[in-house]
């Protein structure tokens, strides 16, 4: 039996294995995370090019006195409930 089995084996012809990027299931399984290292590039990439500057003290428009309308809603809200003199 074992001579059968091995006569088989010689008889049927070889297959030749492709290269390994040229299987399917390899690109199905490596398009993911590739996928995501690529997204998270383009993330990081418009986030450091739309980043605004950072203030380190106030802006010039908020030390002028300021009109009702551009007023902080914290600030107006405390000034309409204030008692009037």
């Amino acid at each position: 039996m074992n001579d059968t089995h091995t006569a088989r084996q010689r008889s049927e012809p070889d297959v030749p294995t492709p290269p390994w990027w040229r299987v399917g299931m390899v690109w199905l399984v490596l398009g993911g995370p590739l996928a995501v290292v690529v997204a998270s590039l383009i993330t990081a990439a418009i986030a450091v090019d739309g980043a605004e500057e950072v203030l380190t003290r106030p802006a010039a428009s908020e030390l002028e006195v300021q009109d009702a309308a551009t007023l902080p809603a914290m600030q107006g809200r405390n000034h309409a409930a204030s008692p009037k003199r």
